[in-house]
């Protein structure tokens, strides 16, 4: 499945953090900010998952959202939660089915090693359920407050 901006966003239904089973579906009328991430506790990942923590309350401000997807299992999940007061529900992709849908399941390469892993992408959904914009090989300096800026002029 491809994801194209201006289309139904793919549905999911994944479990959270909470213990509770999460669908895309439960937040229409909400904006969503569905970003996915490569690994909990990760120094790029603790950097993102903390400057969306830090604008929390902005997005919370715009109708908006915040759901985090790794392939960590939910105890991993919530670890990370506690370790950096995460106010944001975390998501469970251990198959990478969803990280699959959304075309962020990718081939990588370091030092020389490959393998399969989520490259770090945001995608903005409306509340209507439409993809309304994305984020892909997301450079984390920076990328909070551009998502939120998006949010702001275009879905508020």
């Amino acid at each position: 499945m491809t994801v194209e901006v201006g289309k139904k966003a793919p549905e999911f239904e994944l479990k959270a953090n909470n213990g509770e089973t999460v669908k895309l579906s439960d937040y229409q009328g909400k904006n969503v900010v569905l970003y996915f991430y490569p690994k909990d506790m990760t120094p790029g990942c603790t950097t993102e998952a903390c400057d969306f923590r830090d604008h929390h309350e902005s997005f919370e401000d715009l109708d908006a959202v915040i759901l985090g997807v790794s392939p960590d299992p939910v105890e991993s999940h919530e670890k990370f939660i506690n370790k950096h007061d995460l106010p944001f529900l975390l998501l469970a992709d251990e198959d990478h089915k969803v990280a699959e849908e959304y075309d962020v399941w990718k081939l990588k390469k370091n030092f020389g090693k490959e393998y399969y892993g989520i490259e770090r992408s945001t995608f903005i959904i409306d509340k209507n359920g439409n993809l309304a914009e994305d984020y892909r090989k997301v450079k984390v300096d920076g990328h909070v407050e551009s998502a939120l800026e998006y949010i702001r002029e275009n879905l508020s």
